[in-house]
């Protein structure tokens, strides 16, 4: 009997082995395990929040500042500050932090979204390492973007810390047209990109031919169709509104509805997984949407009334968004299908702002073409043209198969 059970220790053991050994790395917990050479005697400038945490769920920061071998001189927190907790667009002051003694400097404060040559000035390496959730309208890499640049005009290093796209390498929509630059809106991609934060990094310094000295600290064992509860990573919600992997799934296509007058769930408990209004027939948009050939996802109605943001206190006809098959699921076809659905059903109660949407959709042509009344699959396929010139051109950027 001894026997057996030691024998089924040893099997639970080489299961539990086999099981961590495919876990995915991130660039923090391949930096880690090397013993952080790579930033041996260097003052290093970390560019973080609350997503950025090893397997064991500690963060950057901490882990940095443990590691001994160099100095943590300065911390740099984007959009919803360093712990992540702030609504979008609350503009951050920066501060200090109360346990390494760093300064903690916020770029999302007013007119501060780049680092400035100051802050810069003491740095011998820049270091990005932020969990993104693939929309090009989600402001972390723009923050990054913005680094780069500013580590450039400094001559300083530049090393990204690379994470998972965790809604896999799927791109949709169209690529960000010319002529359009915001904090939303800017790096030059699809609306779903498909990239990791590395890629981005050097797909970001080839179109503007930086002149800086970046890299790259690559995943172990993550593949471009794992999502991101395949990867063994530990979750944290990258900013109050996105609380789960499903959210993320449909946030580069229900996001844009915020260039609209229709509530995306702010101030539910389901915020991106339910959009609505007072004035909806959310029965009809529900059935249409049903009825739209839609894959990987169910469609509801659901009444809610939103404690903040659009719709404050009222009760709001919606629809519910249950999503089956996270692979299948085009979030910018069911946002397509929605909008066109409440034209046809609500009318003029419903309005889109068209600047805002272009910056959203990065393209003018999908407020010309609904407004010409062209049907969804027309919109879809120009969505498609818009991209396919960067699907191609994206193959030079790939880290991963």
């Amino acid at each position: 009997m001894k026997n057996i059970f030691s024998l089924l220790a040893v099997c639970t053991l080489l299961a539990v082995q086999a099981a961590a050994a495919d876990l995915t790395l991130t660039g923090l917990d391949v930096l880690e395990r090397d013993g952080f050479k790579q930033l041996e005697g260097r003052r290093v400038g970390l560019i973080t929040n609350h997503s950025s945490v090893n397997r064991g769920g500690v963060n950057a920061v901490d882990a940095f500042y443990k590691a001994g071998n160099f100095k943590l001189a300065a911390i740099f927190s984007p959009e919803h500050g360093f712990r992540g907790t702030e609504e979008g667009g609350v503009y951050i002051a920066s501060s200090t932090d109360p346990v390494t003694g760093a300064p903690v400097y916020s770029l999302y404060g007013k007119n501060k979204q780049r680092p400035t040559p100051e802050m810069l000035a003491d740095l011998d390496v820049l270091v990005f390492d932020i969990q993104d959730i693939g929309a090009r309208f989600y402001t972390y890499l723009t923050t990054m973007g913005y680094a780069m640049e500013e580590a450039a005009k400094a001559g300083l290093p530049f090393l990204v810390l690379d994470r998972p796209n965790p809604i896999s390498g799927a791109i949709e929509g169209p690529v960000l047209e010319a002529g359009i630059s915001a904090f939303t809106a800017y790096l030059q991609v699809p609306t779903r990109h498909g990239f990791t934060a590395g890629e981005m990094a050097l797909f970001h310094k080839a179109r503007l031919g930086l002149k800086l000295d970046l890299a790259v600290i690559k995943m172990e064992n993550w593949t471009r169709d794992l999502f991101f509860d395949q990867t063994g990573i530990v979750w944290t919600n990258p900013s109050p509104n996105i609380r789960n992997l499903d959210a993320e799934v449909l946030y580069p296509g229900l996001g844009c509805l915020e260039a609209t007058n229709v509530s995306v769930g702010r101030g539910t408990d389901i915020p991106f997984l339910w959009f609505g209004a007072p004035w909806m027939k959310a029965g009809k948009i529900a059935k249409g949407l049903s009825r739209a050939g839609l894959k990987g996802v169910k469609f509801s109605t659901l009444r809610l009334t939103p404690s903040k943001d659009v719709y404050e206190g009222k009760p709001c006809e919606g629809v519910k968004i249950e999503v089956t098959d996270r692979p299948a699921v085009r979030a910018l076809d069911i946002f397509t299908q929605a909008v066109y659905l409440l034209k046809k059903h609500n009318g003029a109660e419903f309005t889109l702002k068209p600047e805002e949407i272009r910056k959203m959709t990065g393209s003018g042509d999908f407020y010309r073409l609904l407004e010409a009344g062209a049907p969804p699959p027309r919109i879809k396929a120009e969505f498609e043209n818009s991209n396919a010139a960067f699907r191609a051109q994206a193959l030079n950027f790939l880290l991963y198969k």
